[in-house]
């Protein structure tokens, strides 16, 4: 089980950790989706409860199956993943989707993934 916090070094671990799971997912021929990756980081901790808060939180469709819609390449289509390990930060430590460090998590995301495309999302 992995441990959450709300700091740079947390994102970083969790956006290595999520293209590493992907690649795992992938070799076992297994569905790359919120379910999996949250049964693969938490075990026993995620339950069904759990996995509906998470998903519920995060918007990755407007027709979601709680966990089980089929996630894109992270290096590709950031903003998804951006919003799933928000939503797992805040259920994690029981804090606001607001009070998740956006700009950490953004320059996280440029540190793992150095030549993609960086997030800017809070740019006006």
């Amino acid at each position: 089980m992995i441990k959450i916090e709300n700091n740079m070094k947390c994102f970083v671990r969790l956006w290595r950790l999520l293209e590493h799971t992907r690649l795992y997912l992938d070799a076992h021929y297994k569905r790359f989706c919120v379910r999996h990756v949250l049964i693969l980081w938490f075990q026993g901790d995620a339950t069904d409860d759990f996995i509906w808060e998470v998903c519920n939180k995060t918007v990755v469709n407007e027709e979601t199956v709680c966990g089980w819609d089929l996630l894109p390449l992270p290096s590709l289509f950031p903003r998804q993943h951006r919003e799933l390990l928000r939503a797992i930060v805040a259920v994690r430590l029981d804090i606001g989707m607001r009070k998740v460090d956006l700009k950490a998590l953004d320059a996280a995301y440029s540190i793992v993934f150095p030549h993609s495309t960086p997030i800017n999302v809070s740019k006006k």
